[in-house]
């Protein structure tokens, strides 16, 4: 069986994807046809023997679409053309809009006007003039129908292949109203030639013109807004891409030579120097080093690496230099593995069906049948053909899709707006729709429940000795140093004003800790299997080392090696956020399972979580495993949301129902998920979730009222109450019902607009500390607070998450800055400063960053 990825173009609804998968799935040998409407892509899974590429895009194009085969994946420039293409569409939409409205505002000026007082050229005022005053709104009306001729040419060729869908009933319902207009005119025109002013006055004022006009207008408006939500969702292939270098290092006759990533070869020796990304899978053959891997295992320390260790493509070299011989090269690789799985999560990821979408397949042919009978009836009673063809047009025109068409995009349009303006950016309506039907909320670990640094949590000091005495020796050892774990002491010693005294003979010892002379003594700082191999007893140490372990700490011990002294032990951990605790709590409050998903050691994990009340906790998970993981839950019958920050979430994050991202994390994961956490708070996945289910409730409620409208107005279009209470709607009432029923449901869609979740939290969240906060925070606690100061920096050029999360980064590298809180809407950055700096520091690091400081107060 062969899988192979299509392009489907002219898609525009559920009912769209779901007959193209009906067609496809229909031909011999094909085994499973998905499509994803919000790619406009579909994975076909089929026997090769059987049937081709070719017979496959034959039956797209039959069933009324088109369909073509994607750029080749090994093509740099593969991703280029499909986001060309949604450009040229939304640009497209955007002028057929904007000229849309250009002839519609004059057209109902004409039409509807002089009914107001307003005044109009003499050539279109009174019944001789009928016929030029029709005549001027049909040739308003033919350029809206020419601009918007793509719902003619989809509606009725769907409706021809008998599945009709929201085209469909567009093109059925401006259609009706155009020929009307036309046949009006033409009766016009007749009583005028024959001086029967009774009838040109009759249908002088039946012309409909304006209501096809505004119908194509209204939904060429809701489809711009609603494409444009989409996003970006082809970035997140090219930025994995992105991530490997482009060229490898390898050794060949016993020189170096760089040469094209794709050239390297299995059993190549590569050579990686320290900051460089590895190109290719393999393992280490000669060197040794700390390797960052985060970006494949989610954890949040570089690894120490040696002869024997494997490394992986995309991983970065921290410190040492190595070489290693390749293993896994191209398309075999850890990340084109984790690129292939969220090209296919992607496409087999269907959005959801809309409620209106689900009954135009019964509605447009059962509107169409009413209309044909309401039409005979009339006739065979011994009728005119004026009245019956007035009682037909007037039920397919009070059945125009106009609500019917508003209901969802424009609850969807305010409830991604109301999200927006409370830092949750929804990037489709189909995630906002989904995200109401989630009973599960997988978290990942690193970056989203904890802070993603490792910071000092403890001091442990052996008698006499004090914390400053012992953070003192560890700053002057770790200070040289490269690991991440050396940085979060160094950052407590700078954030207490302590200064770093000489060291002599500093010496990096691979996978136990550092050794260098301080003061005439050798001291040592490192991990147990140092401590005992210098000859130190740690006695009652090893149980509270072991204490801080199951809190989810690394324990680091420092001792005096000359006198074979403990001095004492610095604890250092990844600290949940200020409002994990709180979001978990708000999770089950909705109702919503939680699960924490990590690629982490599980002794921390489980610390983690305990510490925060998750329910069920999943760690040592691979970037492969994670998006099983979330495909066995589905398995189970579950909808999940996964939230994460991380390049190695990006795969689950596609897999997953909803995939939720920090804004403060990678620009993968950012465009991998549906929705992006500008303010990085869990707690707006409650609020996101509470204003999905908000949103459903009142597309439900729109829908109710302009099927409520249709139903009512049906049968007193098509003259069943006429006989008894002699109730007949002409056309001109069923226009301006189906034009009341767009009022209600826009109406009703605005009440969106007063949304307020109940699980924001106007001021901070403490943090729950239960022994795992950074130290700085139990120093508020225990001894009032240390002085801070703060400042604000008014910055111009910040445009999305990707913006502030630059600058925050940037800013939280500067010494002194001890946290940063960024602000999109107010275009600043909020600093707490553990000592004074400089505003030109500041200044030259967001400048850096390609921001522009306005102030800094």
């Amino acid at each position: 069986m062969a899988k192979q990825k299509f392009n489907i173009s002219g898609m525009t609804c559920s009912a769209c994807s779901a007959h193209v998968e009906k067609a496809v799935n229909k031909l011999e040998g094909v085994k499973t046809a998905s499509v994803n409407l919000l790619a406009n892509s579909m994975m076909a899974e089929f026997d090769e023997n059987i049937l081709s590429k070719k017979d496959i895009i034959e039956a797209v194009i039959q069933s009324g679409y088109g369909a073509s085969l994607p750029e080749r994946s090994g093509d740099k420039t593969a991703a280029a053309p499909q986001e060309d293409l949604i450009a040229q569409e939304l640009a497209a939409m955007k002028r057929r809009m904007i000229w849309s409205f250009a002839f519609l505002i004059p057209l109902f000026y004409i039409s509807m006007g002089h009914m107001m007082g307003a005044p109009l050229p003499g050539f279109l005022l009174g019944l001789e003039n009928a016929v030029a005053f029709g005549l001027t709104q049909l040739l308003l009306t033919l350029p809206i129908l020419y601009l918007n001729d793509k719902y003619f040419k989809v509606g009725f060729k769907t409706l021809w292949n008998r599945a009709p869908n929201m085209d469909s009933l567009i093109a059925v319902g401006s259609t009706a109203a155009v020929l009307y207009g036309v046949f009006a005119i033409y009766q016009m025109g007749y009583g005028l030639g024959r001086g029967d002013m009774e009838l040109v006055g009759k249908y002088h004022m039946d012309l409909y013109f304006e209501s096809a006009g505004m119908i194509l207008a209204l939904i060429t408006l809701g489809k711009f807004l609603e494409t444009r939500s989409k996003g970006k969702t082809g970035e997140a292939i090219s930025r994995l891409m992105d991530l490997a270098p482009k060229t490898a290092t390898v050794l060949r006759d016993g020189a170096e030579v760089e040469i094209p990533v794709e050239e390297v070869l299995v059993g190549d020796r590569v050579v990686v120097r320290p900051g460089q990304s590895i190109p290719v899978d393999g393992v280490i053959v000669e060197g040794q080093s700390a390797v960052d891997e985060s970006a494949l295992t989610g954890e949040s320390l570089p690894v120490d690496k040696g002869p024997g260790d494997k490394v992986a493509a995309a991983a970065i070299n921290k410190s040492g230099f190595f070489t290693f011989e390749a293993s896994r090269v191209g398309e075999d690789t850890t990340l084109a593995q984790m690129i292939r799985l969220v090209e296919e999560a992607s496409a087999s990821k269907a959005p959801i069906a809309k409620l209106a979408d689900q009954v135009a397949g019964v509605f447009v042919p059962v509107v169409m049948g009413i209309a044909l009978i309401a039409a005979i009836a009339w006739l065979v009673t011994g009728h005119n053909a004026t009245q019956a063809l007035t009682a037909g047009v007037a039920v397919l025109v009070i059945s125009c899709p106009c609500a019917l068409g508003l209901a969802t995009p424009v609850a969807i349009m305010v409830g991604t707006g109301k999200g927006a303006e409370n830092g949750i950016l929804i990037k489709s309506a189909e995630a906002l729709e989904t995200l109401h039907t989630i009973d599960t909320v997988v978290l990942d670990k690193t970056g989203t429940l904890t802070q993603g640094k490792p910071v000092v949590t403890d001091l442990i000091t052996a008698a006499g000795i004090t914390e400053e005495d012992l953070l003192g020796t560890a700053y002057c050892l770790e200070k040289p140093s490269e690991h991440p774990l050396a940085a979060a002491i160094v950052e407590e010693a700078e954030r207490r004003n302590l200064r770093p005294a000489l060291v002599k003979d500093f010496e990096a010892v691979h996978g136990r800790g550092v050794r260098a002379e301080l003061g005439g003594h050798v001291k040592i700082g490192g991990n147990r299997a140092m401590m005992e191999e210098a000859g130190i007893s740690l006695g009652t140490w090893a149980v509270q080392a072991d204490t801080l372990a199951a809190q989810g700490k690394t324990p680091l011990y420092f001792a005096d090696e000359q006198k074979r002294e403990l001095l004492g032990v610095i604890a250092v951990a990844d600290t949940p956020k200020p409002s994990s605790k709180s979001a978990v709590s708000a999770f089950r409050e909705l109702g919503l399972e939680v699960v924490m998903l990590t690629g982490d050691n599980r002794r921390t994990a489980e610390a983690i979580g305990k510490e925060l009340g998750v329910s069920q906790v999943m760690a040592e998970v691979l970037p492969q495993d994670k998006e099983r993981k979330i495909a066995s839950l589905q398995a189970e019958g579950k909808k999940v949301a996964m939230v994460g920050d991380g390049i190695n979430d990006a795969p689950a994050l596609a897999r997953a129902e909803v995939g939720l991202a920090i804004g403060a994390g990678t620009d993968v994961a950012i465009e991998s998920a549906d929705i992006v956490l500008m303010k990085s708070d869990l707690m707006d996945v409650a609020a996101a979730v509470e204003l999905s289910r908000a949103t459903i409730r009142n597309i439900k409620q729109n829908l109710f009222w302009a099927f409520f409208y249709n139903s009512l107005g049906i049968p007193l279009a098509a003259g069943v109450f006429y006989y008894a209470l002699h109730w007949q709607l002409n056309p001109m009432f069923a226009a301006a019902a189906m034009s009341l029923s767009s009022v209600t449901v826009v109406t009703n869609a605005l009440r969106l607009r007063f949304f307020k979740s109940r699980f924001r939290s106007e001021t901070p969240v403490e943090p729950a500390c239960n022994g795992t906060c950074p130290l700085e925070l139990k120093d508020k606690t225990n001894q009032g607070g240390n002085k801070t100061m703060n400042k604000t920096m008014k910055i111009e050029g910040m445009m999305c998450a990707h913006c502030t999360g630059r600058v925050e980064k940037a800013l939280s590298a500067i010494d002194g800055v001890s946290a940063v809180e960024m602000s999109l809407e107010g275009k600043s950055a909020t600093l707490t400063l553990s000592k004074d700096v400089d505003n030109q520091v500041l200044t030259a690091a967001v400048t850096e960053a390609g921001y522009e400081v306005v102030s800094v107060q």
